[in-house]
C-alpha cells in the first residue's frame, strides 16, 4: 500500500522518499500492495494506552526510579509460537526482574524481544552454506531459515504469517499474566528447571524466601496492594527494520499521534540509523518509545542530530540510548557521549547491550560470545556513568529460556558448545547465564 503524498511533513508511508537499507527485494509489487492492505485491516496488537504507559514509566526510569529489562531472542522463529517456549521466556524475565526489584528496591520494566522480533538486518546479501551461495536469511518474516534458494526467497505473504503469531504469542503471554502466572504469591513457579545450573541458585532461593514473608505480610493487611501483587505489566518490542511492515501496523489515533500498534517498543538499529534514511523518517513520526542502538563507530555530533530529529519536543520517556561498544571500550567511548547530549539539554535513558559489541567468530563460523566480556562491559558502563552523575537505567540482551550453549561461561564450556547451538542468527544467554547476570546488575544497582 502506497498512501500518496499529502501537505502534512509526514505521514506512515514518507520512508519511501528516503534511501531504505537492509530491505528485502519483492518481485511481485502488486501482491506486495495486497499483502499491505490486508495488515493495515487486521486489529492492532497492542494499545495506546500500554504504550503511553510505558512512555512514562521509561521516563523514571531515566530519573533514576525504575529499571529497564528488555530481553529475549536475537532473531524470533515462527516455531517460537509453543506454549513452552513462550512460557520460558516469560519464566526467565521474571526470575531476572524479581532477583533486581527485591535488591535494588526499584520496579523493573520488563519488555520482551518477542511477539513479533522476526525480522534481522545482515551483514551481506548473499552467504555460503554447503559451497552454495544463497540469499542470506533476514528473519522468518522476509524468509526461511532452511538453505535451499526457493526457502530463502523474500515471501511478503510471510508478513501476515508473522502477524499471526505475534498475535498469538502475545495471546498466550497475556493470557499467562491474566492468569496469575506473574503472581508473587508463587515466584517459586517461575522457570526453576534451570536454577541447579546458576551459581547464585542459593541467593535466588532466599530471595523466594524473603518475599514470601513479604507476601504474606501484605496479604494480612489486605487492599489494593495485596491485589497488585498478582498482576504485572508486561511489554513487547522488535526492532524497527521491515519498514512496509511497521508501516501497516501504524495507525493515526487523533490528529496529532501516529502509533505503530503492532509493539509497544521499537529500536532502531546500528545499520539503519542514517539521519537522512528512510528508518528515521519513520520514526520521528510515531509516538512510541523508540531505542537506538550505538556503537564504537558512531559519531556524537550525528548521534545529537538523530536525538533532536526523533524527539523535537523533548518528551522524557521518548527515547532510549542503547550503547554496545565492547569490553574494554566504555571509558574512551561513553563519556563523550553522555557530556554532548547532557550539553545539548536532550532528555534520554541510558541503557547498556552488552552482548553485540562483544561478539566473536569462531573457527567453524559460527558466532559466540564470553559471559567474561558481557559481564565486564557491564560493568565499565555502570562505572562510567556513576563518575559523571549520570544514571544508566536500563539493560539491552539476547536470551532464551532454553539451555543452549551459544555463549560460553557460567554452565558453559568450548566443549559445550556443540551441544544445543540453536541460535537462528546471534548467540543468547540461557537461563543459567541471564539469571547471573541479574544477579550482577543487582550487586552493581545497590
Amino acid at each position: 500500500m502506497h498512501i500518496e503524498s499529502s501537505k502534512k511533513k509526514w505521514h506512515p508511508y514518507s520512508w519511501q522518499e528516503k534511501p531504505a537499507l537492509q530491505q528485502p527485494s519483492y518481485g511481485d509489487k502488486t501482491q506486495v500492495a495486497e499483502v499491505l492492505e490486508i495488515l493495515h485491516a487486521k486489529p492492532p496488537l497492542v494499545s495506546r494506552g500500554e504504550i503511553d504507559r510505558l512512555l512514562n514509566e521509561l521516563a523514571e526510569a531515566a530519573a533514576g526510579k525504575r529499571f529497564l529489562l528488555h530481553g529475549g531472542d536475537c532473531a524470533e522463529r515462527f516455531s517460537d509460537c509453543s506454549a513452552e517456549a513462550l512460557r520460558r521466556k516469560l519464566e526467565v524475565l521474571l526470575q531476572m526482574s524479581l532477583v533486581l526489584t527485591y535488591a535494588t528496591r526499584r520496579p523493573v520494566i520488563r519488555i520482551g524481544r518477542l511477539a513479533g522480533q522476526y525480522a534481522k538486518p545482515r551483514s551481506a546479501d548473499e552467504e555460503i552454506i554447503d559451497g552454495r551461495s544463497l540469499p542470506v536469511y533476514r528473519g522468518d518474516l522476509i524468509n526461511d531459515f532452511s538453505p535451499d534458494e526457493k526457502a530463502r526467497k523474500a515471501d511478503p505473504c510471510r508478513m501476515i504469517e508473522g502477524y499471526h503469531h505475534a498475535a498469538a504469542s502475545l495471546n498466550y503471554l497475556r493470557a499467562l499474566i491474566e492468569g496469575g502466572f506473574a503472581d508473587l504469591h508463587h515466584p517459586e513457579k517461575w522457570g526453576a528447571h534451570f536454577l541447579h545450573q546458576c551459581a547464585d541458585n542459593q541467593d535466588y532461593r532466599r530471595i523466594l524466601d524473603a518475599i514470601a514473608d513479604a507476601v504474606r505480610f501484605m496479604d494480612m493487611l489486605g487492599g489494593d496492594a495485596a491485589d497488585r501483587l498478582k498482576r504485572i505489566a508486561f511489554y513487547t518490542s522488535h526492532e524497527a527494520l521491515l519498514l512496509p511492515y511497521d508501516a501497516a501496523l501504524t495507525r493515526q489515533e487523533n490528529e496529532e499521534h501516529f502509533y505503530n500498534l503492532g509493539a509497544h517498543y521499537l529500536w532502531l538499529g546500528y545499520r539503519t540509523s542514517q539521519l537522512k534514511g528512510a528508518h528515521v523518517e519513520y520514526l520521528r513520526g510515531i509516538s512510541n518509545p523508540v531505542g537506538i542502538k550505538v556503537g564504537a563507530a558512531s559519531d556524537t555530533e550525528e548521534l545529537v542530530s538523530l536525538l533532536q530529529c526523533l524527539n523535537p519536543a523533548h518528551v522524557p520517556g521518548r527515547i532510549t540510548v542503547i550503547t554496545r561498544f565492547g569490553a574494554g571500550k566504555v571509558k574512551a567511548l561513553l563519556p563523550p557521549l553522555i557530556n554532548a547530549i547532557r550539553k545539548a539539554h536532550l532528555p534520554v535513558l541510558w541503557c547498556c547491550d552488552p552482548m553485540h559489541g562483544n561478539t566473536e567468530s569462531l573457527a567453524d563460523g559460527r558466532k559466540t560470545r564470553h559471559v567474561h566480556n558481557i559481564f565486564s562491559e557491564l560493568e565499565e558502563s555502570f562505572a562510567v556513568h556513576a563518575s559523571l552523575d549520570s544514571c544508566l537505567g536500563g539493560v539491552h540482551f539476547e536470551q532464551t529460556g532454553e539451555e543452549v550453549t551459544e555463549c560460553l561461561g557460567g554452565n558453559v564450556t568450548q566443549h559445550d558448545l556443540e551441544a544445543h547451538y540453536e541460535t537462528a542468527c546471534d548467540p543468547r544467554l540461557n537461563g543459567a547465564q541471564a539469571l547471573e547476570m541479574a544477579f550482577l546488575i543487582a550487586r552493581l544497582l545497590r
